[in-house]
């Protein structure tokens, strides 16, 4: 359907200049609206005075008022009675649209209740396929939220200042609902101004935030009811898991980094040699475990040409020639410490 412009009484008050403004206070001062006297008055041609009277009168600013034997007069009126003249069959307009729009809502609220009536079946999955409907089905769980969120945020630095100060309004509405709220960030983000303003303020309403340097995936779960993880293909859809076993095995995930994180705290404050050796450790197991550049730098929520640099260093440290022969030098050298390796991700928690 195409929407047609419509000129409308608004129009009417659009394009006055300088001229219609001095016009406007000499027959506001002196309550005559001839042309002639107009123009002589304020300094213009008779013809200009003519059709800044008659711009002025379609504005609502000058009425007109006609007496015996053809005189007119006319006077200024006050703006606020200008716009609510021009202003009052637009606002009828906005009644009518309003109602247009309680009326459709109305026709496609049975539509609404079937689509969720689903989810009442016990529906395991849901396929959000698209950045919009992600958007809602999580505003909608977050306003349902009772009790805790359990957030994974992989990616260090990468969400833009305009995203995080969406996520501290959301966040702020929940925590002062008094649900309990944990993120997990990778320790790259220490490194995010952007970042640490973000941890710091929702910390101080509550928040809890820790960082690893390694993370499973992006998660967001719900009361523990609820998970969203991100589709494969790493577009802007996700996947809705209800299914309480699923749902479960996410969470034990989720409280495992939990527990081998440090809370978050930005590089310089807790050191940069420290944090840069935390890294270096952490691409050798990598390594050893024979990761690619691209994976390394996904696990690590890096970009690749960092990762690379990283390896290169280490590498070169090691008097390495090969990955392998990386992985045997560390090994030797007593830097892959036991139990810490990626396959211990998805043990179970004591």
């Amino acid at each position: 359907m195409t929407v047609r412009e419509e000129s409308g009484p608004f129009d009417e008050a659009r394009g006055l200049g300088e001229t219609d403004l001095a016009v406007y206070g000499w027959v506001l001062e002196h309550r005559t609206g001839g042309a002639e006297a107009v123009a002589e008055g304020v300094g213009i041609t008779d013809g200009e005075a003519g059709a800044s009277l008659e711009r002025l009168l379609r504005a609502r600013l000058l009425h007109a008022q006609d007496g015996s034997g053809g005189t007119r007069t006319v006077f200024a009126v006050a703006p606020e009675t200008a716009l609510a003249q021009l202003a009052a069959p637009v606002e009828a307009r906005i009644r009518e649209q309003q109602a247009r729009l309680a009326e459709m809502r109305e026709d496609l609220g049975p539509f609404v209740a079937r689509y969720h009536q689903r989810h009442a079946y016990g529906e395991a999955l849901e396929l959000l396929e698209n950045v919009q409907d992600v958007r809602n089905t999580l505003n909608r769980a977050s306003d349902r939220c009772r009790k805790e969120v359990l957030t994974s945020q992989p990616g260090g630095g990468a969400r833009v200042p305009e995203a995080m100060r969406e996520a501290l309004v959301r966040d702020r509405a929940m925590l002062e609902r008094g649900i309990r709220l944990r993120t997990l960030y990778h320790h790259t983000a220490r490194f995010n101004g952007p970042s640490q303003a973000y941890v710091a303020a929702a910390s101080a309403l509550g928040g809890e935030y820790r960082t690893a340097h390694e993370l499973f995936g992006r998660l967001i779960v719900f009361d523990r009811e609820v998970a969203f993880i991100p589709v494969r293909d790493d577009s802007w859809g996700a996947v809705v898991i209800r299914e309480p076993s699923t749902v479960a095995y996410l969470c034990e995930i989720f409280e495992q980094a939990w527990d081998r994180a440090t809370p978050f705290a930005d590089a310089a404050s807790q050191g940069l040699e420290e944090v840069s050796r935390e890294i270096h450790e952490t691409i050798v197991r990598l390594l050893a475990a024979g990761l690619k550049d691209e994976a390394i730098a996904r696990r690590l929520g890096m970009s690749l040409r960092t990762a690379r640099r990283h390896i290169a260093d280490i590498m070169d440290e090691l008097g390495a020639a090969s990955r392998f022969q990386a992985g045997a030098q560390a090994a030797a050298q007593g830097l892959l410490a036991a139990g810490t390796g990626p396959e211990e991700q998805l043990r179970r928690p004591e």
